[in-house]
């Protein structure tokens, strides 16, 4: 089922939800209440991660929502004749208001005259504040009440609970603009379709082909069956750790290729495994540049063959991941906000001598620089190392080692680690300006 995160003011989000609970058999509703329509955006940013499709209460806070929202769909009501009209029936017919002496928000000119029409009403020259771009509550409360006070209106429409709460505080006619069951009810009706849309996309064929070039160039040191076939256990686990991560299978296809099979729902549920980090930690193990191209399709064989697309696109890129989508659009290269980059030389010569002393490559130091720039910290840690190089914790424990004792790094400290095990020593690279 789909997940509905419903938000708008309290009496606004009881209405959807209680008109909801008719489709609680094919979507799970999730409230959000504000108290002002400004807290939207701290909404939205906190809970994008659970919620697949929003509904909005209205045009104000889908219009703060939309710089925020990514990918999900988003659904609110606008103000039509049927709300309108409501309110002019109340004020016109029961209160007795004249409509040249009334002063509104939010709603249209176009839907004002055409409501009025049909009503058989005139109002020549109506007060509005048509809702062109999202105001603040106070910009429209002292619209009003500037009219009120210039003696020009004698009661005010608004869309807004807050606006309608504070002119009431000020003692003000006020007539709120709210929507019917019926209104919330068409709506439920088309997030229902959407929600159909999603999950057909979601349970498509995912398929990703990863090749890493130059296979024989994998080690700086001169190659022997047996490194190799180290390197190639170390790749495939890296590869074996993103596919567990996205709840799929891999085999491998040749030297350095693999093809991966999972569900678009599952590659798209987990944004942190984003797979230019795969791409990354490949780049740093081998020393190699590596393409991922991805396809998304109904059946394995049109996946597959989108992904073959995708591949071919991401080869005339560097360590680039191209997507092509079922219906054959591309996307890409992909970004993450962290990237990898490192450079397999260095102009400093006392830097250089330093590290043939140390018997570290110029390759594997700045591969460090760029795992430490990576994670953002300005420190670094033999796990770390470990993790993002594809070595053990020994061999990056004695490179940290050889390099703090040859001036390159500094020992700053030790992490106390959360389980059992001896403490972590952590080191700060020292500044080099020539150092990439």
């Amino acid at each position: 089922m789909s997940k509905v995160g419903i938000v708008g003011p309290k009496d606004s989000v009881e209405l959807m939800v209680a008109v909801g609970r008719e489709f609680s058999d094919r979507m799970t509703l999730i409230p959000h209440i504000y108290q002002r329509v400004e807290e939207v955006a701290t909404i939205v940013t906190e809970n994008e991660m659970e919620i697949d499709i929003w509904f909005f209460s209205g045009v104000g806070p889908y219009s703060i929502a939309k710089e925020h929202i990514r990918k999900q769909k988003a659904f609110f009501p606008q103000i039509n004749a049927s709300v309108l009209t409501k309110v002019l029936l109340e004020m016109v017919y029961r209160d007795g208001f004249t409509l040249d002496r009334v002063s509104f928000d939010t709603v249209s000119e176009a839907h004002f005259r055409e409501t009025l029409e049909e009503l058989g009403m005139q109002c020549e020259n109506p007060y509005l504040n048509p809702y062109q771009e999202f105001r603040l509550t106070a910009h429209l409360v002292d619209y009003h009440t500037r009219l009120i006070q210039e003696g020009k209106v004698d009661a005010c429409v608004t869309g807004m609970l807050s606006v309608t709460e504070e002119l009431k505080r000020r003692g003000i006619k006020v007539y709120r603009m709210g929507f019917t069951r019926l209104t919330f009810r068409e709506i439920f009706k088309q997030i229902l379709q959407e929600g159909e849309t999603l999950h057909f996309k979601r349970s498509q064929i995912a398929v990703q082909l990863i090749e890493v070039t130059d296979i024989e160039k994998l080690v700086n040191e001169p190659a022997n069956a047996y490194e190799l076939r180290r390197l190639d256990l170390k790749l495939q686990e890296l590869v074996l750790d993103y596919t567990e991560s996205i709840s799929g299978s891999f085999v491998a296809v040749g030297n350095s290729k693999f093809i991966i099979f999972s569900t678009r729902g599952s590659f798209e549920d987990n944004p942190e495994f984003h797979p230019t980090i795969l791409l990354e930690k490949i780049k740093l193990l081998t020393n190699s540049n590596a393409s991922m191209g991805i396809g998304f399709g109904v059946t394995a064989l049109s996946a597959e063959r989108n992904a073959q697309l995708a591949l071919g696109h991401a080869k005339n890129h560097r360590d680039a991941a191209i997507l092509v989508d079922h219906d054959g659009s591309i996307e890409g290269p992909l970004r993450q906000t962290n990237s990898i980059s490192y450079e397999y030389w260095t102009q400093d010569k006392e830097m250089s001598e330093n590290l043939k002393k140390a018997g570290v490559s110029i390759t594997t130091f700045n591969k460090i620089i760029s795992v430490q720039k990576a994670l953002g910290q300005k420190y670094i840690s033999a796990s770390m190392i470990a993790e993002w190089m594809g070595m053990t914790p020994r061999n990056a424990r004695r490179i940290l080692s050889d390099l703090a004792e040859h001036n390159i790094i500094e020992l700053i400290g030790e992490e106390t680690p959360t389980n059992r095990g001896r403490p972590r020593k952590i080191y700060r690279i020292l500044p080099s300006p020539q150092t990439t």
